[in-house]
């Protein structure tokens, strides 16, 4: 009998053993669905309604290890984990490994606990925009750059032009409004379990696990088979729910070569989101 078919008639249930799905969001979060690694409501809608309909299912579990990237993607995906836990009366658990920071982070406050290994990287509260400026570049080669716009912030923060003041202000006051969403998700998915102010907390400051438990980002230092057994006894089957791929595609290998070039595109994008936690 395959997996398959006794995941759709609930055969765990009927023999009594607990299920808990696991679902890993391993990657940088981007709308992107080429990044072969990359994260998106898009490519993981699917994941997750499989993972919140299997047969004798008493628990979720989230295995994150991501450095972040889009705030949207981020706030999409967690919404539907806990739209999802709350139709199927699911509890949620998520489990850091080496780094749920930034966006990362906000996918783990989609669990009701969060656990981490003490020398997991977590935290990273805050909103980060970085770009190069070519300007002197064009100059020294003798390049004259040409941008016809119709509306006056059309082109702002064109790189191959000198900052401006009042485009950066601009910025600035967007990212605000991005980090006031990711500060009012922490303040309502954590509650009175956090244990530091909003200067502390919401710095963008990231810290192990052993601290991040001290500042109640997390609830416990521990792994997913670990703390499974413990609250659902020994024999709880822990099964993980991928992407499916159609029999077709795997035959002839189709999405390959999309996935090759969205991953050279992005490599260096994706290095440097990884690098910032010394990965």
């Amino acid at each position: 009998m395959n997996a398959r078919w006794s995941e759709r008639f609930g055969i765990a249930r009927l023999r009594g053993v607990p299920v808990v799905a696991v679902i890993r969001l391993a990657g940088v979060i981007s709308p992107l669905s080429t990044w072969r690694s990359g994260l998106s409501l898009a490519n993981l809608a699917g994941t997750l309604d499989r993972s919140f309909s299997l047969g004798g299912l008493k628990a979720v579990a989230l295995v994150i290890n991501s450095p972040g990237g889009s705030p949207v993607q981020s706030a999409l995906i967690a919404k539907r984990i806990r739209d999802l836990a709350a139709e199927k009366k699911v509890p949620v658990f998520a489990f850091a490994e080496d780094v749920a920071a930034s966006g990362g982070y906000w996918l783990a406050t989609a669990g009701d606990a969060i656990y981490a290994d003490e020398s997991s990287i977590i935290g990273s509260i805050g909103v980060i925009s970085a770009g190069f400026g070519f300007q002197s570049l064009l100059q020294r080669v003798g390049i004259e750059r040409r941008v016809h716009t119709a509306g006056e912030r059309k082109s702002m923060l064109d790189p191959f032009r000198a900052e401006d003041a009042a485009d950066v202000a601009r910025l600035e006051a967007l990212q605000r409004d991005i980090h006031e969403s990711f500060k009012t998700q922490v303040r309502q998915r954590r509650g009175d379990r956090l244990k530091a102010g909003d200067d502390v907390l919401f710095s963008g400051e990231f810290w192990s696990g052993r601290r991040a438990l001290e500042l109640g980002l997390i609830d416990g230092i521990g792994d997913l088979r670990t703390i499974m057994r413990a609250r659902f006894g020994d024999k709880v089957s822990l099964r993980v729910v991928g992407a499916r791929r159609s029999w077709l595609s795997r035959r002839l290998g189709l999405g390959r070569r999309a996935e090759w070039v969205g991953d050279l595109v992005s490599a260096l994008e994706e290095r440097a989101l990884w690098s910032r936690f010394g990965l």
